[in-house]
């Protein structure tokens, strides 16, 4: 099994490559906004930061999407 997905990741091409990199990061920025969201008090950044984590969540949604219409 572990040698189908390695076979698998070595045939993508550099475009899907570049969007598993780029879902990689919005899965980091979902996580950072997260825990800056957490741990903030000012009602400001709390907007800001809800507004990141939209954001980062519908960027991550959107790439996923694109790179799954990719694999059909």
């Amino acid at each position: 099994m572990k040698n189908l997905l390695i076979r698998k990741h070595f045939s993508l091409t550099e475009e899907e490559r570049t969007l598993r990199k780029e879902i990689e990061r919005s899965k980091t920025a979902i996580d950072a906004a997260r825990n800056h969201f957490e741990q903030v008090v000012d009602p400001t950044l709390i907007d800001c930061y809800i507004y990141e984590l939209n954001a980062a969540q519908l960027r991550y949604q959107f790439l996923l999407r694109r790179f799954k219409s990719r694999e059909v």
